[in-house]
């Protein structure tokens, strides 16, 4: 398992709506999440920045799915909420792991 850290950009005013949507996250995404290795997966935002920041766990070798129809109905559906890439994809930038401790 590797731990996996990236932000993104939520736009102004979006906090509740952002929070909705993923309170109701469609049990299928879920499914297709946790087939594709992605486990113990956690959204933070900061207020001040409107930036969201995102941890989750991946299985070693694990498939990306951005190719799936889920994932880019969620991709459409999110859209309106943030800043994401032409085919509606979000805006994602890694973070660097510079400090751990267990």
């Amino acid at each position: 398992m590797k731990k996996i850290a990236f932000r993104m950009n939520l736009y102004p005013g979006n906090k509740e709506e952002y929070k909705r949507r993923h309170n109701l996250i469609w049990p299928e995404l879920k499914a297709l999440l946790k087939k594709n290795g992605v486990s113990d997966y956690s959204i933070y935002l900061d207020e001040e920045t409107n930036l969201i920041f995102a941890v989750q766990y991946c299985a070693d070798g694990a498939m990306p799915v951005n190719s799936d129809p889920i994932i880019q109905k969620w991709w459409d559906y999110m859209a309106d909420l943030m800043e994401t890439h032409q085919d509606n994809s979000p805006v994602l930038k890694p973070l660097e792991l510079i400090f751990h401790m267990d």
